[in-house]
């Protein structure tokens, strides 16, 4: 046990200001008012004769009579000076004389003795005198009225009672949500699919804190904490979820820019906010959503005459996790996608002891996440799971979700009861290639011109041996693109420099047909441009593919330094073999379309007239690949080229009968209004 746990932290002798301090000097700001009374009445108690004679001489304005025979009258302004022997500003604005009189029925008589000799020309009125407490009431209202507004917008500021909310009197407090024990959280590992080895890691953090004498028996300790890496999309915030859902002790929650705020000095005190609650509930669980946003690497030069906010934060958040203090039982989540970027302090062994990759999902991955999203969705039998999946390399768990989503919506748009195999497939093409726009006008020589470039990338990618197996062309414009192509990409863990070339010299072979057979270039190749220009460079600069600069990587990993590690001579000899490598393979292309050159046409035809073209229809212009190694993806990229086509096939044809019932109809009701016309004549 570490002692100094145990330990309360000392004490500063500055007060501590908080909402009572503010309501005591309010009050008394208050209650000085009050006694000051610079503002309210004077009150001069005098004899019955004395307040005759002041009735006579004519000084009072109002005189009021009570019950008790107590009497007050208001003096005149012009005569407080006669009266209080003092100056008008320091006696009120409505001063006043009270006395005892006789009796009410000789105060009137004087009274009205005095009116009708014109020596008093005020007013007389007769109330009943108010009791004591009554009096008291009424002059300490308003300001109890006042001290109770003030409190209750005060709560609503801070928040509600005393919580640490988003008010101005709790900037200081943590913002992290809790979920304590046994909440009724609704994910839980089951709704994690695919991210085996993840999950394997975090559900032994998850053991640890449910069963931790089966690890500490054997000398080891709980882990500090785990950082989840990865591409947006693959379900790290997810997996916290599920932990949260899983795990039998309190979970805090809380994104890393909550940490952030306008006022210095907030940032670090929520962190020790955080942890303070934290301790009080250890064991449990603390995840940072996007923890890049507060642990960004420090600069290497202090802020210039000012104070980094972010960087106190930081060095708080460092000394938290793994300081002088303990923190026995709090384990640290957090997830990023840019791990590049956080403080190496934070990375190291002691705070985050371990990284979990949560990469993309991979085939079989790819089918679990479908068959969770797809279990609220109303399917038919058409639909075909490890279609879906071979359809989408590269989607994250996230565009799957969203695939499964676009699908429902394109079912409900075209008016059905359940979600078909064409509706998923739909949802896929307006992902990756954009929303379809039939309606787009182009002339003849443009739909000429895209069916040349887009029948270049589909004859050269099925002519080379490493360039990805075609699935579908069309020279319908999707998104911004005015013709697209879909292939099935390898999924591959490392990749050779010649399957690089081979993709390389398929991007370019849209640009070397309308070279080769139109004579011309046009802007149709920009995209194809840029991506084979970074895929130059890369393979350069980065992956030390090149002959006359093997070996060598020029991968700098330190966002703050903009100095380049090369010198201009280096990065001449750069430029030079990137053109050299991006004209080879340009050239290559152009050679192999030349001796393709019937083929290719053929196939630029077949796109003018269909506008759609699939596989099938490229094996029947060059024939089958012949690369047997290979037959595995090819059968894929067949197997669903031929789903595809049978789809569009099918909706073709049901297109056809419903515009065919459309015209019976039509003509029928035409013939029923021709007789009843007939009938009407006769």
């Amino acid at each position: 046990m570490d002692n100094n746990a145990n330990k309360k932290p000392t004490k500063t002798n500055i007060p501590k200001f908080n909402l009572n301090w503010l309501y005591m000097i309010i009050a008394m700001m208050l209650l000085g008012l009050y006694l000051t009374n610079e503002s309210g009445t004077t009150t001069k108690n005098i004899p019955y004769d004395e307040f005759q004679e002041y009735v006579r001489n004519g000084y009072m304005s109002k005189v009021v009579g009570y019950d008790d025979n107590s009497v007050e009258a208001y003096v005149k302004p012009q005569y407080v000076p006669d009266v209080f022997k003092a100056d008008s500003s320091r006696v009120g604005k409505s001063p006043l004389i009270t006395t005892e009189a006789p009796s009410r029925e000789s105060l009137g008589n004087f009274l009205q003795k005095e009116k009708d000799e014109a020596r008093f020309d005020g007013s007389i009125s007769y109330e009943k005198k108010w009791n004591y407490f009554g009096a008291i009431l009424w002059q300490i209202l308003p300001f109890a009225f006042l001290i109770g507004f003030w409190i209750f917008i005060s709560r609503k500021w801070s928040g509600g009672n005393g919580g640490g909310g988003g008010g101005i009197f709790s900037v200081g407090k943590s913002k992290a949500q809790l979920f304590e024990k046994n909440s009724p959280v609704k994910i839980t590992f089951k709704d994690v699919a695919g991210l085996a080895e993840a999950k394997q890691e975090v559900e032994e953090i998850v053991e640890f804190l449910r069963e931790p004498q089966k690890y500490t028996d054997l000398g080891g300790k709980i882990p500090k904490g785990a950082l989840l890496v990865g591409p947006p999309g693959t379900g790290k915030t997810l997996l916290a979820k599920a932990v949260a859902g899983e795990a039998n002790v309190p979970f805090f929650s809380l994104a890393g820019s909550d940490f952030v705020e306008m006022f210095v000095g907030v940032g670090a005190s929520r962190v020790r906010d955080l942890f303070r609650q934290a301790k009080e509930k250890a064991p449990c669980i603390v995840f940072i959503d996007e923890i890049d946003a507060v642990g960004r690497a420090r600069a290497k030069a202090a802020a210039m005459g000012g104070n980094d906010e972010r960087e106190n934060t930081l060095n708080q958040l460092l000394t938290e996790m793994d300081g002088f203090g303990s923190n026995s039982g709090v384990i640290i989540l957090a997830a990023t996608n840019r791990v590049d970027v956080l403080d190496k302090a934070l990375l190291r062994a002691g705070r985050f002891d371990r990284q979990i990759h949560v990469d993309l999902p991979d085939l079989n991955e790819r089918k679990e996440v479908f068959g969770v999203h797809l279990r609220p969705i109303k399917i038919d039998n058409s639909v075909d799971v490890e279609l879906l999946a071979r359809q989408t390399p590269g989607f994250s768990g996230a565009d799957i979700a969203n695939v499964c989503n676009e699908a429902v919506l394109i079912a409900a748009r075209h008016g059905k009861k359940l979600v078909g195999k064409q509706d998923f497939l739909d949802a896929v093409d307006r992902i990756v290639g954009g929303l379809e726009k039939k309606t787009k006008i182009t002339t003849e020589a443009e739909r000429r011109s895209i069916a040349i470039h887009e029948a270049g990338h589909a004859s050269i990618s099925w002519l080379l041996e490493y360039a990805n197996p075609l699935i579908k062309v069309t020279i319908v414009p999707r998104g911004r693109a005015l013709g697209a192509a879909w292939y099935l990409p390898e999924e591959r863990q490392i990749t050779t420099k010649e399957q690089i070339l081979d993709e390389m010299c398929a991007t370019l072979g849209g640009r070397a047909a309308e070279d080769l057979f139109l004579g011309r270039i046009s802007t149709g190749a920009m995209n194809d441009l840029e991506r084979v220009t970074k895929q130059a460079y890369g393979m350069i600069a980065y992956l030390g593919m090149s002959d006359k600069l093997p070996n060598l990587c020029y991968y700098n990993n330190d966002e703050y330094s903009f100095n380049r590690p090369y010198s201009e001579k280096t990065a001449e000899l750069i430029d030079e073999e990137v053109k050299h490598m991006v004209n080879e393979q340009y050239d290559r292309a152009k050679k192999i379309l030349s001796e393709y050159k019937e083929g290719h046409n053929q196939l630029a035809q077949l796109l003018i007239d269909k506008e759609v073209i699939f596989a099938e229809d490229v094996e029947h212009i060059f024939g089958k690949r012949p690369w047997a190694s290979r037959s595995e993806e090819i059968i894929s990229a067949s197997k669903i080229s031929e789903e595809l086509k049978k789809a569009e096939e099918e909706v073709a044809v049901k297109a056809k009968e419903a515009e065919k019932e459309v015209k019976e109809e039509e003509d029928k009701n035409t013939s029923e209004d021709s007789s009843d016309e007939s009938k009407s004549k006769n």
